[in-house]
């Protein structure tokens, strides 16, 4: 027998490959699906079957894909329903992979088809449970993302904890727990940078887990969740219904544009411009009207929240050979319409004579300078609510960059934004925002707050970051 956690980090994402004597499955893959076809010719293994968790709803699994090319059977838990062929498994029915079997143990509470798999070996022995979003290491799944009729948060709160009790608790101890997603993931509040653990310390560390009873839990669970991504609702129908075949979006994205054809498909199309290059590289000079999203940080997520319409044309700026790697990316989260990429990148722009734009970006100490000379600059932290929350610059407004659609009006286009993140990744991404959308003078603070925190401007007491994220 053999488990292989395939986790793909950028997105906190964990499908999993599993074989036994020739036969192989695979739970909750990616959309490419070259690497799972590859890992069971390796073991000259047939996939057989391809497990989902649930209608994913962070990313466009590759289920259809596969079971075409596999010739495997898509597998969902009880009550899904389908654009597209499945077989939809009953509660308890048991599948043979090999010498070992998966049973399905149908579990709702973060979606109503919501099913972890559990899998004993060949002697029957129960060994690990594949979760999905049900149960994570150190959280449960979000109970918001599935309400249907009258249905609240709280009441799918209330039928994941039965879920829970009366299927997941109920194993032994020394089962091993394989969720769908680790830390990063907006499934969930709380999760651990662990990928897998035991089901009995799980037991004694998570706190949904040790919720004293059901109410206890339903008011933990629902405390505190933001809003998910616009693109959830959207992947999750997607993943429903069925998709562009893989080959086909990368064919379509893989077109070299020179300068003039880059420009003139621009104009014509209404495509939005994406810089996927570091951030500081960006800064220095970009064409005018880019958004930088670089592929070094949380690339897919943040292109999820923040390009509210899939269908939008994309035309790519990217380092030498990080095309592929940009429209891959790109599809995990539904975004097909790749239409070409800049050929030669910025420096063939450049040499075309084209405008270049810049954006001006300055050091913490640099800033802490122009404070002092003047208190009253206007500063936008683009943290997340729970980051502001557990510290910040005194001087600072809170901008979530998650939110940014909803607060870009309150921005005085003729005014000078100074913005900083964590880091320097989203700030950048905020500033392109602001400058396509008509504010000139913004000024990136380089290294963020971990760099601010080392000048002496006035910040508030540090609050616990548990606490704050529950606020």
């Amino acid at each position: 027998m053999k488990i292989e956690q395939i986790y793909t980090g950028c997105l906190a994402e964990a499908a999993y490959y599993i074989e036994s004597n020739g036969e192989a499955a695979i739970i909750d893959p990616l959309r490419e699906v070259d690497a799972y076809l590859q890992r069971a010719e390796k073991d000259n293994a047939k996939i057989k079957y391809i497990f989902e968790t649930h209608f994913h709803a962070d990313f466009v699994s590759g289920h259809v894909d596969l079971a075409l090319r596999a010739n495997a059977a898509i597998v969902y838990g009880p009550t899904a329903e389908t654009n597209f062929k499945a077989h939809i498994a009953e509660d308890g029915e048991v599948f043979q992979i090999g010498d070992i079997t998966i049973s399905v143990l149908h579990t709702p509470g973060h979606t109503p088809e919501s099913t972890t798999y559990l899998l004993k070996d060949a002697s029957g022995k129960p060994y690990c449970i594949f979760t999905g979003d049900t149960l994570f290491i150190g959280d449960v799944g979000r109970p918001d993302l599935a309400q249907q009729g009258e249905l609240t948060a709280a009441d799918m709160a209330g039928t994941l904890y039965d879920s829970l009790h009366s299927k997941i608790l109920v194993l032994p101890d020394d089962v091993l727990v394989y969720p769908a997603h680790g830390a990063g993931s907006a499934c969930g509040k709380n999760m651990s940078k662990e990928t897998f653990d035991t089901l009995g310390n799980q037991k004694q560390v998570n706190y949904a887990l040790k919720a004293a009873d059901k109410e206890s839990f339903i008011r933990e669970v629902t405390d505190g969740i933001l809003p998910p991504p616009q693109y959830f609702a959207k992947n999750a129908a997607i993943n429903k219904q069925g998709y562009a075949r893989f080959e086909q979006v990368m064919e379509k994205g893989l077109q070299a544009l020179t300068p003039e054809v880059f420009e003139m498909m621009a104009n014509e199309t209404g495509a939005l411009i994406l810089d996927v290059r570091d951030p500081q590289v960006f800064a220095k000079g970009f064409i005018p009207s880019a958004i930088n999203i670089g592929l070094g940080g949380q690339f897919a997520p943040w292109v999820g929240s923040l390009i509210t319409d899939l269908q939008q044309p994309i035309l790519l700026v990217t380092e030498a050979d990080k095309a592929e790697e940009a429209i891959t990316r790109l599809s995990r989260v539904g975004y097909d319409n790749t239409i070409g990429y800049l050929e030669g990148g910025m420096d063939a722009w450049k040499a075309s004579g084209r405008d270049v734009d810049t954006i001006t970006s300055i050091s913490a100490t640099e800033f802490e300078s122009i404070a002092a000379s003047d208190p009253s600059v206007n500063v936008l932290d683009v943290r997340k609510p729970g980051e502001y929350a557990s510290e910040h610059l005194e001087m600072t407004l809170a901008r979530p960059l998650d939110y940014i659609n909803d607060w870009t009006h309150e921005v005085k286009p003729g005014a000078q934004y100074f913005i900083h993140c964590a880091g320097g990744y989203r700030s950048m991404i905020a500033a392109s925002i602001l400058k396509a959308r008509g504010v000139e003078d913004v000024i990136d603070i380089a290294g963020g707050y971990a760099a601010l925190k080392n000048t002496g401007l006035q910040r508030t007491d540090f609050a616990c970051p548990s606490k704050a994220m529950n606020s």
